[in-house]
């Protein structure tokens, strides 16, 4: 991603800081805010920190006027620029330049704890984003550098696929099962002969067609046990009557 040094975006702003001056550092065990005149500040006013690319800058400028009174350049946080004191979170000593090459030393300090918090995130946000844009620049470089791979099919390539373990469909499907009689065929698994039985245990009486024809229909069978009410008398038992009984009843028995 190209930088756009001519944008410029506000990170931050707080509308009391102070600064005092600070003695020479008489060791490396670091500053400490204890050693400054802290009911006495330097100066008094409105800070406020910048982005330009990836250079951040605190700048501390007149509440009323918004003229600019020091301006310190960040490259990296935490860093030589801005250290935090060895006493205390709300005091700070930066380093600002005059843009001629010269720098000096002073300290910061904020009225309330939020605001060192707030001036403190807001650096460290600022430099985590820069250092992922430089990750994401490496890893573009990179893939750009690496041989990329091609895939297409060249001329007069062609690919084959095999695919197995179909079986084609009966074009007709499947055939409906064909009723005998009337009736369901039985079940897939069914023994030849058998009936099947309703639920519950009960057994089915099969229904006796009832014959609507005429008793004197050539066709069918006359019942054995019905008797007799005209004078034709029982043909079916002339075999077993004696030729006496015949007489009697004044018909010629046939031989």
């Amino acid at each position: 991603m190209a930088e756009d040094n001519s944008y410029e975006s506000m990170l931050c702003v707080k509308p009391e800081v102070h600064v005092y001056r600070i003695p020479p550092r008489a060791s490396n065990r670091g500053y400490r805010a204890a050693d400054w005149k802290l009911d006495e500040p330097a100066w008094s006013g409105r800070l406020k920190i910048t982005a330009k690319g990836k250079m951040a800058f605190i700048k501390l400028e007149d509440k009323n006027t918004g003229e600019l009174f020091a301006q310190a350049p960040v490259d990296q946080y935490p860093g030589c620029v801005v250290e935090a004191v060895t006493d205390s979170s709300r005091y700070f000593v930066i380093r600002i330049e005059d843009g001629n090459g010269r720098h000096a030393f002073i300290g910061l300090g904020f009225a309330d704890r939020g605001d060192s918090f707030d001036f403190n995130v807001a650096l460290q946000d600022h430099f985590k984003w820069v250092k992922q844009e430089g990750e994401l620049a490496k890893l573009e470089a990179s893939e750009s550098a690496a041989p990329k791979l091609d895939l297409s099919f060249k001329e007069g390539q062609t690919i084959k696929i095999s695919i197995g373990n179909i079986k084609k469909k009966d074009a007709g499907g499947v055939k409906p099962r064909q009723m005998v009689g009337g009736l369901l065929p039985p079940p897939p698994g069914a023994k030849a002969g058998s009936t099947m039985q309703p639920p519950g245990g009960q057994q089915t009486v099969p229904a006796v067609e009832t014959n609507t024809a005429s008793l004197l229909d050539f066709g069918s069978p006359i019942p054995a046990a019905q008797p007799s009410s005209d004078g034709w008398g029982d043909f079916t038992s002339a075999g077993s009557n004696s030729s006496k009984d015949a007489v009697q009843s004044g018909w010629v028995q046939f031989s």
